[in-house]
């Protein structure tokens, strides 16, 4: 089965209300609907200077996750640009140079998985100097378990009082607990990529089906997970539709582009 790549979830159109800027040389644009997702991922709190906590943490950690895929694209001789919207941020490659030429690069299958790979890598960086910070600064850290299994770390601050505790907490969560999430099997998240690279190198006929029912059911548990332990809407909402599209793909239903 020949391999094709999923371009669902499509970068939006461009509005008035966009926010440009430069990061590093890297061009950045903020959809307008990205901040009701991130009011859709903090309405949890139900507390007002919580929900602006965290969608501050959120847009910095969603940022820093692109900029590390368009840093290590730009390495490799590739430009891009990052977009922040509705479902998160995309990394979206402008064009390639050699000398002074434009030209096509073609990236072999390890350095498409390391570009995959680096907006969770940079955001589990992140939330490493983070905490650094936090014990450089007399903090202290110890862990707690999720789901009475998993082990997390927690920060705690002599200083700063709850609003600080709280920035620092929601930094250190998305980046390492969505950063993990981003890396599940799931289309089209970065795991999702790695995943589909890695079946169609080992079954280059039946490889991508397999990859898709992976999606399916991983992005299905996800939604249920999200949904009745962590009570987010926003995750349940998110996994449910990733798992439907994969269904609907291994179905050839209409809707789902290639």
């Amino acid at each position: 089965m020949k391999e094709k790549i999923m371009t669902f979830f499509a970068q939006p159109p461009i509005t008035r209300y966009d926010l440009n800027f430069r990061i590093a040389g890297i061009p950045v644009r903020v959809h307008p609907l990205f901040w009701l997702m991130g009011l859709l991922f903090a309405s949890s709190s139900r507390n007002l200077v919580n929900i602006l906590i965290w969608i501050v943490a959120i847009f910095v950690s969603i940022l820093i996750h692109e900029l590390g895929h368009a840093l290590v694209m730009r390495a490799y001789g590739i430009k891009s640009q990052v977009i922040l919207y509705v479902m998160g941020g995309l990394t979206v490659p402008e064009s390639v140079w050699w000398g002074d030429k434009t030209v096509n690069i073609s990236l072999n299958s390890k350095q498409e998985n390391l570009v995959s790979f680096a907006g969770a890598g940079a955001g589990f960086l992140l939330a490493g100097l983070v905490m650094a910070i936090s014990i450089l600064m007399g903090g202290s850290i110890f862990t707690t378990s999720l789901f009475g299994v998993i082990p997390f770390p927690v920060v705690s601050l002599p200083w700063g009082g709850q609003l600080l505790s709280t920035f620092v907490m929601s930094m250190i969560w998305i980046n390492i607990f969505w950063g993990v999430i981003n890396l599940m099997p799931v289309y089209p998240l970065d795991g999702g990529n790695i995943a589909r690279r890695l079946f169609v190198q080992a079954d280059q006929y039946d490889g991508l089906r397999k990859s898709l029912w992976v999606s399916t059911i991983i992005g299905g548990v996800i939604a249920v997970v999200g949904l009745t332990l962590l009570s987010s809407f926003y995750m349940a909402f998110l996994f449910g539709i990733l798992a439907v599209q994969s269904y609907l793909a291994l179905r050839g239903k209409p809707g789902i582009p290639f």
